[in-house]
């Protein structure tokens, strides 16, 4: 029952997060569009029927029944065809129909407020304002990580024991347990315990994993002086690690091949002792390069989307096993962030900092997505002030009557067909994540 609690407390924290990241993103447009003026007229948490809502001043507040995003509806999107034009009825085409709706709404909801109109603020205005939700977005990123980096820090071995193998297994076998017979493990021989913390061995003090390690590979069949830190006291132990035949890894932990292609091994010592991990807090410039990181990954990963998606297809109604570094949706998320919750052997610190770090990635991946220059998304409003811009510079260059500014309602088919895609992404990874989870923990 605990373990149950414990999954749905990791599933609520993640659902407040991404709650309040949505909240923000929007608040990052809505304070620079009040600033230059612009009529909001809604600040909306999610989709549907609305669920609850304020009004204050011209703006109303509210809450939607279905949390999967948010907006704000600024007056005049579009601009209406020609200077002055005012709605008319609609054509009897499809996508010329949901063009003309477009421009109809916007120029409905202007009303009296022509000079408020989104439209009609300078293109720099314009681009603050659809930036204000992804930068957001980016601090947030960057706040997470931080307190993940500095406040909690990264696991990192430390030079205190957190396992001791019990016997040595036969070297190719693929036995996992002891059996009768097999030889006690030399860690084991020499009586060390899990939490005993490395003080010194073979006279040399250990500050570092890494060094005990090095040492113990020299050292095969040679008796060290090993001195432990067990319950407040230095324990002096006798231990002599066993010669034995290891491949040889590198950089990135594969097998180094000899050129016949067999497998490079090596002579080291061998003890059957590995370190338990601690939280080791990180200097405040190690946050930028980790949002750094995050970002490429995301880049990477939306640039291959379409292969991605595929993927996952493969996997949700074939026999394949989902990548762990492959797209998932926010039920993906929430399921990840419940086992992190429910597993015992972690410590509480570790959970915090694994789920914020969860909410630090989801934010980098929503300003990311959100630069996707394709309308609706900001990206795609952006590329059409920008676009508006260059227009205006080339006609004021060359002289040239003010070509206005760009008719965005012209996407609303694009719009259309991305929302679509957009929605059958999440179909397909909501059911996925159903099905076939991720295995993110093995």
């Amino acid at each position: 029952m605990e373990t149950v609690l414990q999954f749905i407390l990791g599933v609520l924290i993640i659902a407040i997060g991404v709650a309040v990241s949505i909240g923000l993103h929007e608040v990052g447009h809505l304070v620079p569009a009040k600033l230059f003026g612009i009529k909001v007229t809604q600040y909306m948490i999610g989709f549907g029927p609305t669920v609850f809502s304020r009004r204050k001043g011209e703006t109303e507040y509210g809450v939607k029944a279905v949390p999967l995003g948010g907006y704000i509806s600024m007056v005049g999107m579009f601009p209406p065809r020609h200077a002055g034009e005012k709605p008319v009825a609609n054509s009897t085409g499809f996508f010329q129909s949901m063009v003309q709706d477009a421009r109809q709404a916007s120029q409905l909801s202007i009303g009296q407020d022509e000079d408020r109109a989104f439209y009609r603020k300078p293109v720099w205005q314009r681009i603050i304002v659809m930036l204000g939700g992804p930068f957001m977005n980016l601090v947030l990123a960057v706040v997470f990580f931080a307190i993940v980096l500095v406040g909690f820090g990264t696991a990192q071995a430390s030079t205190t024991v957190g396992s001791v193998s019990a016997c040595v297994l036969p070297a190719g076998s693929e036995q996992t347990e002891c059996a009768a017979g097999d030889a006690a493990s030399p860690g084991a021989a020499a009586g060390i315990q899990p939490g005993d913390r490395l003080v010194s061995l073979g006279g040399t003090p250990i500050t570092s994993w890494d060094q005990s390690t090095d040492i113990i590979r020299d050292s095969a069949g040679q008796t060290l002086p090993l001195v432990v830190e067990r319950g407040g006291q230095d324990v002096t132990l006798s231990l002599t690690p066993l010669l034995t035949e290891r491949y040889v890894l590198d950089d990135a932990g594969k097998v180094v091949e000899n050129a016949d292609g067999t497998k490079q091994t090596q002579d080291v010592g061998f003890v059957g002792i590995g370190a338990a991990s601690e939280l080791v807090p990180q200097p405040i410039t190690s946050v930028l390069p980790m949002v750094g990181e995050n970002i490429g990954s995301t880049v990477g990963l939306v640039a291959n989307l379409p292969q991605r998606l595929y993927d996952v297809a493969q996997a949700a109604f074939g026999p394949g096993e989902r990548d762990i570094n492959g797209p998932i949706s926010v039920v993906g998320v929430g399921r990840v962030a419940g086992e992190i919750a429910s597993i015992d052997s972690i410590p509480i610190a570790a959970k915090a900092a694994s789920l914020l770090g969860l909410l630090g990635s989801l934010n980098v991946a929503l300003f990311v997505i959100n630069l996707v220059p394709l309308t609706p998304l900001d990206g795609g409003h952006v590329v059409s002030a920008l676009w508006e811009a260059i227009r205006r510079g080339f006609a004021k260059l060359f002289k040239r009557k003010d070509p206005g500014p760009v008719d965005a309602a012209k996407l609303m088919p694009l719009t259309f067909a991305v929302v679509i895609l957009f929605g059958g992404m999440t179909a397909l990874l909501v059911y996925a994540d159903i099905v076939k989870p991720v295995n993110v923990f093995g």
